[in-house]
């Protein structure tokens, strides 16, 4: 596997909801809502290849597109982004028993989050 590898991708929108039912019908995909998360509907890897997520953005990013990659220290890559030139949107983030992420905008504004890998959850 690549020392990055692409892991995870969301398309978020103001209507949660509406998200799931419009990708549900475009591509008979079947979305599972975590506890705690039911503006979030996920989706395994062995159902569309590399697993994500469609649902309800949040208030300063109501809707957008983005891809993880799976990294060693999201506060390091986060470090590099910024002499880079780009910018940090979400600092590393620890959601217990679940994910640990960051997002970033690239000089051209994609948006890019980041993901440690589960063994750095505890």
């Amino acid at each position: 596997m690549s020392k990055n590898p692409v892991v995870h991708w969301e398309l978020m929108g103001a209507d949660g909801d509406g998200q799931k039912a419009f990708y549900e019908s475009i591509f008979d995909w079947k979305f599972d809502s975590p506890p705690g998360f039911e503006d979030y509907h996920m989706i395994g890897n062995e159902e569309v290849g590399v697993g994500g997520a469609v649902g309800k953005g949040g208030e300063e990013m109501p809707s957008y597109s983005a891809i993880y990659v799976q990294v060693d220290s999201i506060d390091e890559t986060l470090a590099q982004v910024e002499a880079n030139g780009g910018k940090t949107i979400a600092p590393r983030t620890v959601i217990p028993d679940t994910v640990i992420f960051g997002l970033f905008s690239d000089p051209a504004g994609n948006i890019v989050g980041l993901v440690e890998p589960d063994e750095n959850m505890g």
